[in-house]
């Protein structure tokens, strides 16, 4: 069906499960993204998720529709996780451009 497909999240994932396998089979059905984060450090990356990698998944898939932003952190304020997880997805778009 056109109207049904997947969300993967980039967080949403028990300890055993590996993300960035579970991200690339959900990809082909994916009607969005969510670009979830927990803290970054000093250079802007997530210090629990390889960015770099996972978008790279996400590209190679061919998916160029909207990309959600979750941040689930705690030494950040809301949204100070959601600005920081901004920026190191436009680092990484421009990276790759």
């Amino acid at each position: 069906m056109a109207n049904c497909g997947t969300l993967p999240d980039f967080g949403n994932f028990p300890e055993e499960i590996d993300r960035y396998d579970a991200v690339k089979a959900m990809m082909p059905f994916a009607k969005a993204v969510s670009a979830k984060s927990y803290d970054f450090d000093a250079a802007g990356n997530e210090t629990k998720i390889d960015y770099d990698r996972m978008m790279a998944i996400v590209l190679a898939a061919g998916y160029h529709g909207y990309v959600g932003i979750e941040f689930e952190g705690g030494r950040l304020s809301e949204e100070e996780g959601i600005v920081a997880t901004r920026k190191l997805l436009e680092r990484i778009r421009a990276e790759l451009a």
